[in-house]
């Protein structure tokens, strides 16, 4: 019923009622669509700010990507209507609006396309979304078979609809021009300037077909009348559509075609839906992807997306595993790093973590938003909350609040990037500050972000929250300029020895030796203040209460304090110990590893709105799988390879139907969230946010990659140190790394008593290979120790 099809690249799901949110998604740089299983959508468009195209009904204001998005009759959709003219039966494709129950079902997205087969009382549907590279346009093809032996009188009325585009001005035509229908609006402006900046925005939302539509209608309202959309009023008893327009009304793209069907016969259709500015472009963009040819927008969409697919290959005795990281993981790291989630003011965390990810698939796409996060540094050393990537843009919504956490992952990214690539010139960049002139090396941005960072502290040496860290509603510990994280401690000390070592191979061993006594007094406080007797507290108030601590009844043990403490070396091996039991025994659900628990049940406004938000939704309790990398992280940091692989495992939805099910969601993103709160509301646990925007992406790549396949750079030369999980006897991978190939293939021996490395037949000494050279083609042989 559900599984990988076409070696991995595709997926089938042959139930539309099994997972009702399941929906893949397709994107270039200027537009994303989230396509469900049933044929709602939810998609958006730079212009040059994020805009949409269709609307729900009543509301015009903007809205991000919601979690857990409910979808409803009205809500915007790509529906097709196919009714026996002779029998006056109905039924739509893929799913929505009519329901009606389907002899055979098949949602198919792949990497490159979303396609549908569809059949009913001896009618095949076929249907194919298709995008083009550099455009914002949805390109339909559609086949309708007749599959019975006798002719058949169809009608084929495809809906789109628009939706409420504007309270101040709405309608829709059809041109005959164009064969289009034409929905029209006005941004709504309540100052005089931006009536001039709304001038440029593209307030039409345009449907065209291939061919002249026997019959349309525009207002949406006139099509459903009193039948509603399951039964539209306007193909009840045979009627043909009426030819309207919609005049302040809600438009859609409503056209019919009357079609006589020989036995075994086929028509096919193709449409083209979105935005323009205005008629000279709806005719140049019909010319393109009505007149033009499909199989080269095809191809070329295709090398679009596999250019993103990034620089592993694995096989090991997981498919299910191997069809996700080789195909859907790398696809979702670029979808992120290519578009910067679409939006011109990306969190700098999240621009950062997003490149992390790049580093395997374009990594000059990583050194680019390296060198642009440190030329929008405060010359104070200052990290900003968002990244602009536009002149004409500011910051908005979360990035007008203070974070306090930006400057760690100025670290990491520029330390994964050099480790990555071998490319150390980047630190010799002279980059400008946002508010000076004055250039400095980005090793001099970075140096100074952290330096920044040590200041920002309180009299126990515990840096300030302000407004939050990376748990952006966290917004209320250090609201009055007294509350401290205690992740943030962990963090920075983390980041400080990471950025030691750059100090120390570019002979700056003075500030190392600065950055190694930071560390070392912040992980002393942390210890001193945070150690709650089994594990870390979260942080301090503003009034001086510890949180995340025994005593709490809500918000006892949160994930991220234990986990940054493993990789900050905070903690010494009898404290490992009780952490790590103690997120067994509070924290570790089937589904992953809950961001804290138990979850908040009301408001504490000491702590912020997390604790406003469902228990176990999103950062409230839920296991947000972006602190489960983290967790991840540390435990292949500290060796826990067994633990490490469970919780990567567990973040991935299994192709079997159950778990398909539980989650709501299918196997090709990992998603921002799993509900928490396992033992409070155990009924819906393990539901997917269905959100595929998540840091966690990155993250999970790259420890595949560098942890798990255990293939990373270091200095001129690369380390080899596989960490399999135990009931894995072998597996290979192949790994694009510095311009060579990397093919390894690891082996258990129980008759081994520690790990051997050959290298083209010739073995290591330790398993570090000193140079790697471009061009070469490496074959290594890993046995470890274990059973095979």
């Amino acid at each position: 019923m559900t599984s990988f099809i076409e070696s991995g690249r595709r997926f089938r799901l042959n139930d539309p009622t099994l997972a009702p949110n399941a929906a893949s998604y397709l994107w270039n740089r200027k537009m994303m669509i989230q396509m469900s299983a049933r044929g709602y959508a939810v998609s958006q468009y730079m212009d040059p700010e994020p805009r949409k195209y269709a609307h729900v009904p009543t509301i015009a204001a903007q809205t991000f990507m919601q979690p857990e998005q409910d979808y409803f009759p009205h809500h915007p959709g790509r529906f097709f209507y196919v009714r026996d003219n002779d029998t006056g039966d109905l039924f739509s494709a893929p799913y929505e609006p009519v329901r009606a129950r389907l002899d055979h079902f098949s949602f198919e997205p792949g990497i490159s396309d979303i396609r549908w087969v569809i059949e009913k009382d001896g009618v095949r549907v076929e249907l194919r979304l298709d995008l083009p590279v550099a455009d914002v346009a949805e390109i339909w093809s559609v086949r309708i078979t007749n599959l019975t032996d006798e002719k058949k009188s169809l009608s084929l009325v495809p809906f789109f609809p628009v939706g409420y585009s504007s309270w101040m001005n709405r309608g829709g035509h059809f041109d005959a021009d164009l064969n289009a229908i034409v929905c029209t609006s006005v941004t709504p402006y309540q100052k005089v300037e931006q009536y001039f900046k709304n001038k440029h925005l593209k307030d039409i939302t345009f449907f065209a077909a291939d061919r002249k539509p026997d019959h349309f209608e525009v207002a949406q309202i006139a099509f459903e009348g009193e039948g509603g959309l399951h039964n539209p009023s306007a193909l009840q008893d045979g009627g043909h559509l009426g030819g309207g327009d919609a005049s302040y009304e809600n438009p859609a793209g409503i056209m019919q075609w009357d079609l006589s069907l020989d036995a075994g016969a086929t028509e096919e259709f193709r449409f083209v839906f979105g935005p323009a500015f205005d008629k000279a472009e709806i005719a140049a963009l019909t010319e393109k992807y009505i007149e033009g040819s499909l199989e080269t927008v095809r191809r070329d969409y295709d090398d679009y997306i596999r250019a993103g697919l990034g620089s592993l290959e694995i096989h090991t005795p997981d498919d299910d595993f191997d069809h996700f990281v080789n195909y859907w993981l790398p696809r979702q790291v670029y979808y992120h790093g290519d578009t910067h989630r679409l939006t011109t003011d990306p969190q700098t965390r999240n621009y950062l973590q997003d490149g992390l990810g790049m580093i395997f698939i374009a990594p000059e796409r990583t050194r680019a938003a390296i060198l642009r996060t440190a030329s929008q540094q405060f010359f104070s050393g200052k990290v900003p909350d968002g990244i602009l990537l536009r002149p004409d843009t500011e910051l908005k919504y979360i990035n007008q609040i203070p974070h306090t956490d930006h400057a760690v992952w100025l670290v990491i990214a520029t330390k994964a990037y050099i480790d990555e690539t071998g490319d150390r010139a980047i630190l010799g960049e002279r980059v400008a500050w946002t508010d000076s002139e004055e250039q400095a090396t980005l090793y001099e941005h970075v140096t100074r972000a952290l330096r920044f960072l040590a200041g920002e502290v309180d009299e126990r040496n515990l840096p300030y929250i302000a407004q939050g860290d990376w748990c952006d509603p966290m917004n209320m510990v250090g609201y009055k300029g007294k509350g401290v994280s205690g992740w943030l401690a962990e963090a920075a000390s983390y980041a400080m020895t990471t950025w030691a070592g750059i100090c120390r191979t570019e002979n700056d061993n003075h500030t190392a030796d600065w950055l190694e006594q930071e560390s070392k007094k912040l992980n002393d406080s942390i210890n001193r203040y945070l150690w709650d007797g089994k594990w870390y507290a979260r942080g301090i108030t503003d009034d001086g209460i510890a949180f995340g601590v025994q005593a709490d009844t809500e918000g006892r043990i949160y994930l991220n304090a234990q986990s940054w403490a493993f990789l900050a070396g905070t903690a010494d091996p009898e404290k490992q110990a009780s952490m790590l039991q103690a997120i067994d025994n509070q924290l570790d659900t089937p589904y992953g590893a809950a961001m804290f628990a138990p979850a908040y049940a009301a408001m504490r406004d000491d702590v912020g709105r997390v604790t406003q938000k469902w228990p176990g939704n999103g950062e409230n309790g839920a296991v947000y799988n972006h602190a489960a990398a983290f967790y991840a992280a540390s435990l292949y940091h500290i060796k826990e390879k067994e633990r490490g692989f469970a919780v990567l495992s567990k973040m991935l939805t299994r192709p079997d139907t159950r778990d398909i099910k539980t989650r709501g969601q299918l196997p090709l993103y990992v998603p921002n969230y799993y509900r928490g709160a396992y033992y409070q509301h155990p009924r819906t646990a393990g539901r997917s946010s269905n959100l595929f925007n998540t840091g966690t992406a990155s993250w999970y790549y790259r420890l595949v990659i560098e942890q798990l396949c255990g293939l990373r750079g270091d200095g001129d030369g690369v380390i080899i140190d596989p960490q399999p999980p135990g009931e894995w006897a072998s597996f290979r991978f192949s790994r694009v790394f510095r311009g060579a190939t990397f093919d390894v293939s690891i082996e258990k021996d129980a008759s081994l008593a520690k790990p051997t490395i050959t290298v083209n037949a010739v073995l290591l000494t330790e398993n570090r290979l000193e140079e790697v050279e471009p061009g070469k083609t490496y074959a290594v042989l890993v046995r470890l120790p274990g059973q095979s």
